[in-house]
């Protein structure tokens, strides 16, 4: 009897620990996440300097001035749709090592990507909207391309990436494209987000555009993604940009 009753408490014991354990790792795994919660500064870097990285241009935020230029321009050194000495191949320097970074490991999976687009000047943003304007009508043209002091690629760090094959250039197909498919897994890992979202375009006023990725350094980018990917406006509070005011 005496065994029984030992093996009985020995065991309630167990089961006991067993349970504090548990919930002392769930209690620590919160407080983990929480403290990794608290240890993000939205605040890090500017939304309004054109000149940051965390810049945040859309249809009601213009860039300040509207005639921004970057100041360190370059081609990355990867396949680019013109030579490297034409502005639109150029981009941030921080942004250029980032793409060089992110192609190199595309190339190790065995897919090749290419510059399709990247800074535009405002004089070139002009010319580029009132081509669509011509075309499409007004509407149109404003859920594909910016006007001018609207569009991410004036800041040098947005860029449209493509198959080297150059098909599904800039269409929405690239996403169901190997390429793409690996640019939307992988991005993140080296600082770039998807900025265009399918089923978004109340938000960001344009209409899903996978090839379309901005650099905003790895922190964000790795924040963005465990937060399942919302948008620029979603993620720091602010207003939606359907269109313009």
């Amino acid at each position: 009897m005496k065994k029984i009753i030992i093996i009985w408490l020995a065991l309630l014991l167990a089961g006991g620990w067993f349970v504090f354990a548990r919930r002392g790792n769930e209690d620590a795994a919160k407080e983990r996440n929480g403290r990794t919660e608290q240890s993000f500064d939205k605040g890090q870097y500017s939304l309004d300097d054109p000149g940051s990285i965390w810049v945040i241009v859309n249809k009601r935020r213009p860039l300040n001035p509207k005639n921004y230029t970057p100041r360190d321009l370059r081609a990355p050194s990867v396949p680019l749709r013109l030579n490297d000495q034409h502005d639109e191949m150029k981009l941030q320097a921080i942004a250029a090592q980032a793409t060089e970074t992110l192609f190199a490991a595309a190339k190790k999976d065995k897919l090749e990507l290419m510059v399709a687009s990247a800074y535009r000047s405002s004089d070139y943003q002009k010319g580029l909207y009132n081509g669509y304007v011509k075309q499409q009508g007004q509407a149109a043209a404003d859920t594909q391309s910016a006007r001018p002091g609207h569009s991410e690629h004036q800041t040098g760090l947005a860029l449209d990436v493509e198959p080297a094959t150059r098909k599904c250039e800039v269409e929405a197909c690239f996403a169901d494209l190997p390429e793409g498919q690996w640019v939307a897994a992988n991005a993140y890992k080296h600082g770039f987000v998807l900025r265009y979202h399918k089923d978004k375009e109340s938000i960001t006023g344009y209409i899903f555009e996978p090839w379309h990725l901005r650099y905003v350094g790895k922190a964000l980018a790795q924040k963005l993604h465990d937060e399942g990917d919302p948008t620029l406006e979603e993620f720091f509070s602010l207003p939606p940009s359907p269109d313009y005011q």
